[in-house]
């Protein structure tokens, strides 16, 4: 059977693409013929990761890039990196994430799970949107989770300096990725990119493996057998990179590659601007304006 080359000639960066859900994604979307970046902490592990992939997908067209998106200065770096390789960015995949059942700082001295969950896609999102716009129609795919509809978002306490919980962290961290996307399709609206974000299932993987809480240890090893594949888990993100089904969709929160309702909170645009508008002051970047629509409607 003939493989379907419908990414032709398109250009996707994935975040997070030496393992798991994220290298299965680009295995997919190679392999439907796109060319596609990957990024990852260690470059040498990165290149092996496109190295298979390559051999995966039976596409060249696989690149590595490394950075430490916990980073700010790193990932500023990456974009740089990434602008310079690519004259055009069809989709961006906000894959990267991590869980660390105990606090710790970055360089930045911000809290790892915030930064690297929802400070991470947000700057890299924002530093590469021109280009994005330029290649329009374009997409920005955000994985978050089904640990999303637990989240409330702190914004007395966002970095958990006060009172610390990993499962907390996390919760929060994945709905501000829904939050994230959800007023990123509200501020892209007219531009041709699309903004949607995902829950991917649970997947079989060395999430969380860094500072594993001991419950989550056991319990993963009592659930493994009935955990999604990283194949399986990538479906939805591969889905709402590729798919004309979804062309001109933005806003949406999807799961098994079906549109589903998020948490309530990400509906709510008072506290979507004003996550915006925080984040965008800790990573130092000029806030998107909304388009406006005529009436005075944004």
């Amino acid at each position: 059977m003939a493989r379907t080359l419908s990414m032709a000639g398109k250009v996707v960066l994935i975040t997070g693409g030496t393992g798991g859900i994220g290298k299965a994604t680009a295995i997919g979307l190679s392999a439907m013929g796109a060319r596609v970046g990957i990024t990852g902490r260690d470059l040498v592990r990165a290149e092996q990761a496109a190295a298979d992939i390559r051999s995966a997908s039976a596409n060249s067209a696989v690149d590595a890039f490394a950075a430490d998106m916990t980073s700010q200065a790193e990932v500023r770096r990456l974009a740089v990196s990434v602008l310079d390789a690519y004259p055009r960015l069809d989709v961006l995949v906000n894959n990267v994430g991590g869980f660390w059942a105990h606090r710790h700082a970055t360089a930045d001295g911000l809290e790892r799970t915030f930064a690297l969950n929802h400070l991470a896609p947000f700057l890299l999102t924002n530093l590469l949107l021109d280009r994005l716009k330029a290649s329009a129609p374009a997409r920005v795919v955000t994985v978050s989770s089904g640990a999303q509809s637990m989240g409330r978002i702190d914004f007395d306490d966002l970095q958990g300096a006060r009172s610390y919980s990993g499962q907390r962290a996390y919760n929060q961290s994945k709905l501000a990725n829904v939050m994230f996307s959800n007023e990123l399709a509200r501020r892209l609206d007219g531009t041709g990119v699309t903004a949607n974000s995902l829950h991917p299932g649970v997947v079989r993987s060395n999430f969380g493996a860094e500072d594993q809480a001991r419950w989550f240890a056991v319990m993963s090893r009592v659930i493994l057998p009935f955990l999604k594949t990283p194949a399986q888990g990538a479906q939805t993100s591969i889905y709402l990179a590729s798919s004309p089904e979804v062309d001109g969709v933005t806003g949406q929160f999807f799961a098994n590659r079906k549109s589903k309702r998020p948490n309530t909170i990400a509906f709510d645009t008072e506290m979507t601007a004003e996550l915006w508008n925080v984040t965008a002051a800790l990573v130092g970047v000029t806030p998107v304006t909304p388009v406006t629509q005529p009436g005075g409607v944004t």
